[in-house]
């Protein structure tokens, strides 16, 4: 009688014929994009041109001296078109960032 070897498990023989293949993979290629293309950097630039003008036109003004009082700091400029400016630049920002990259189409 043979004798069984315990704790191993009895070997398979390659039943598979020589004229089997192998299914062929198809690999493709990702290229890997940064998450903002040079479009979206001009616009965050742009915006923070425009957040930087808003803030320089908000100071300046003032008066020589702390016990005098000087209506400029209730122009135009200051309230109205500083903070317009600084908003504008807020929402170019935001485009900046939520706009997607253009997809390049693959012909195939």
């Amino acid at each position: 009688m043979a004798k069984k070897e315990h704790g191993k498990a009895p070997k398979k023989q390659n039943t598979a014929s020589p004229s089997r293949k192998k299914p062929v993979t198809v690999k493709t290629q990702h290229t890997l994009q940064f998450a903002f293309q040079k479009e979206n950097y001009k616009y965050m630039f742009i915006g923070l041109g425009l957040l930087v003008l808003g803030f320089l036109v908000m100071i300046g003004g003032g008066s020589d001296t702390t016990t005098k009082f000087s209506p400029s700091i209730f122009d135009f400029r200051r309230l109205t078109l500083a903070p317009i400016l600084i908003l504008a630049g807020y929402g170019v920002e935001l485009y900046a960032i939520m706009k997607r990259p253009k997809q390049k189409e693959n012909p195939e």
